[in-house]
């Protein structure tokens, strides 16, 4: 099964201060046929204008990434943890038996540009945490890093589900491949550029569901930064 998700057809949200883009469905945008993809429910990209953020809030239960792709994305949460993010820094929040939390942008003259995603989380009611780290532009370059993970190995973030997510930036003959278990599934998102998966040619936004494949091959990237989600049913 493949199955593409183009760029244009994302949910959107344009609250002045707030431009969000949403691939599954999430307030008030609605789509039977995008409402996640095994435990994948939320990819918002979001730009927040200068000074501007989102209030405090509270969540339970699920993982909350945050990858930031330009500006400086500030974080405050009811566990004491404060940070400012930047573009490389991937932030995990799991918000397990509840916790409140405000993300603004960091500056007051530049907007701020992050993807915000959410998992479903294999456990309930587990002690909120919070972890962020930075991977290096040479880290992701022609090929895949994994960035979150089940068990927190090559240095990810730990997530509480048996997921993995990688970075890559590809560009001209950067080819790749990863081979995907039996009954697992893949989503591939493109944060920029163009970029051939399994065949398929996506560009900035567009996304890629892959279930019952052996394998997800990437290829034939001009200027691409993607995320794939390696993910159980």
């Amino acid at each position: 099964m493949i199955e593409v998700r183009k760029s244009e057809e994302r949910g959107r949200a344009h609250h002045g201060w707030l431009q969000s883009q949403h691939s599954f469905s999430f307030a008030d945008y609605y789509d039977p046929r995008h409402q996640g993809f095994g435990p994948l429910r939320v990819i918002n990209e979001d730009r927040v204008a200068p000074g501007a953020g989102f209030g405090t809030h509270g969540h339970r239960d699920m993982e909350i990434i945050s990858y930031v792709l330009d500006g400086a994305l500030e974080h405050k949460d009811s566990m004491g943890t404060g940070s400012v993010l930047h573009y490389g820094d991937v932030q995990r929040m799991s918000a397990g038996s509840g916790v409140r939390h405000s993300e603004f942008n960091g500056s007051k003259t530049e907007p701020v540009h992050f993807l915000q995603i959410w998992i479903q989380p294999n456990q309930q009611g587990i002690a909120p945490s919070y972890e962020e780290k930075h991977f290096p532009l040479e880290e992701k370059q022609g090929k895949l890093r994994l960035i979150a993970s089940g068990d927190g190995r090559e240095g990810s973030v730990l997530i509480h589900q048996d997921a993995s997510l990688y970075a890559a930036i590809l560009n001209g003959d950067d080819a790749l491949d990863h081979p995907l278990a039996a009954g697992r599934l893949a989503y591939v998102h493109v944060i920029r550029g163009r970029v051939e998966v399994n065949g398929v040619i996506l560009n900035t936004g567009d996304a890629l569901k892959l279930g019952d494949e052996a394998r997800v091959s990437l290829a034939k990237a001009e200027a691409a930064e993607l995320l794939l989600f390696d993910l159980p049913r």
